[in-house]
């Protein structure tokens, strides 16, 4: 889906997000599921062109033909596969939104959520400068937005923060470094202490959490992992070695639902609060990540958008929309209760396969 503005992080710029699409049937019932790595392997090792050869060859094949009772089965089946989470989640939403459909309730419902309205935060990608950003910060806060989150990155981090500090010194504020610094950035990071951030979501290497624990115990400003997280073994570890305070859970990146649901109640045992994130998916992937917002341990606004804060056209109906300012409310349809366009399914699919039989589901 073409971008409306360019998205600008540590590791580039996308203009068009890709994302893989799965639809499970079972005779007459059927669920979407959608995981988006992006088109280039910046965000995590996976990418989208890899993500739809490796479904149609190895995953697929797994699947069909077989009864399938539960999510945790699902991942048993695919616990042979290593890494590609975002390739294995698209499958586990999918199964996750036919087996409520089958069952005619709403996902969140079916994951036992408890709140049916989340609140959801503003994000901001690298500007052009900082009279932008503010402009930008301002418009949000106008909106009523309750935090905000910038990306940052070397020769945009504590000049920004300083600049945003005095102009909003109030508001709830976080910063996201996408795994773009390193344990030599310990001056800065400490420096950070003095602009009450909410928290510093991935400040060093994708995949490390012995540095992460060794940053967390030199400063006072809560460190949330984000791409470090793709299991619940690794959420497990991190915080085991006091890695962070805070995780954010996007389905895509630990796997699916099922690994979400884990990692979530794992966290709530620990007291390690949590908040949801995505990958500007279509409204499909989105109303995914809605349901799980609406799970307990979510104490932070979550990263869910309106369609129109990126795509001129969401793949989706019905599009993603605010039900308040800063907030959205999971529906009462069955399973996630959004759909393709096939207009718009036509027009933006690159590649697809069909492959045959039929997955079942075991009722409650």
């Amino acid at each position: 889906m073409p971008l409306i503005n360019p998205f600008r992080t540590a590791f580039g710029i996308n203009t068009a997000i890709e994302s893989v699409l799965v639809q499970l049937c079972s005779n007459d019932y059927y669920g979407w599921g959608e995981a988006s790595s992006w088109r280039d392997p910046a965000y995590s090792p996976e990418c989208s062109s890899i993500q739809f050869t490796f479904s149609r060859d190895f995953i697929a094949p797994l699947i069909l033909h077989n009864n399938i009772r539960s999510g945790n089965e699902l991942q048993k089946r695919l616990c042979n596969i290593k890494g590609n989470y975002f390739a294995k989640a698209a499958f586990d939403m999918a199964w996750w939104d036919l087996y409520a459909r089958k069952h005619e309730k709403p996902l969140w419902k079916i994951i036992d959520g408890k709140h049916q309205t989340v609140d959801v935060g503003a994000d901001f990608g690298i500007q052009d400068n900082l009279d932008q950003l503010l402009e930008k910060i301002n418009t949000a806060v106008t909106a009523g937005y309750k935090r905000i989150k910038l990306k940052s990155c070397p020769g945009w981090d504590l000049v920004m923060i300083d600049a945003v500090r005095k102009e909003f010194p109030d508001i709830t504020i976080h910063i996201d470094c996408n795994s773009f610094f390193t344990l030599n950035d310990l001056d800065m990071f400490k420096k950070m202490d003095h602009y009450n951030l909410a928290m510093i979501e991935q400040p060093l290497a994708h995949d490390d959490l012995i540095d992460h624990a060794k940053l967390q115990s030199c400063i006072n400003t809560p460190i949330c992992l984000d791409e470090s997280i793709t299991s619940v073994d690794k959420a497990r570890k991190a915080i085991q070695i006091n890695a962070c305070r805070w995780i954010n859970i996007k389905p895509g990146r630990v796997g699916g639902t099922t690994n979400a649901i884990a990692i979530h109640n794992l966290c709530q045992q620990a007291d390690i609060p949590c908040w949801i994130g995505g990958m500007l998916e279509s409204a499909i992937g989105a109303s995914h990540c809605l349901a799980l917002a609406t799970l307990a341990n979510i104490r932070y606004p979550s990263d869910i958008f309106p369609s129109s804060r990126f795509y001129f056209k969401d793949l989706a109906t019905p599009p993603m929309k605010h039900s308040a300012p800063s907030q959205f409310r999971a529906n009462m349809l069955s399973g996630i209760g959004v759909e393709p366009d096939p207009l718009a399914l036509k027009e933006y699919t690159l590649e697809s396969a069909v492959q045959g039989g039929p997955v079942f589901i075991k009722s409650l």
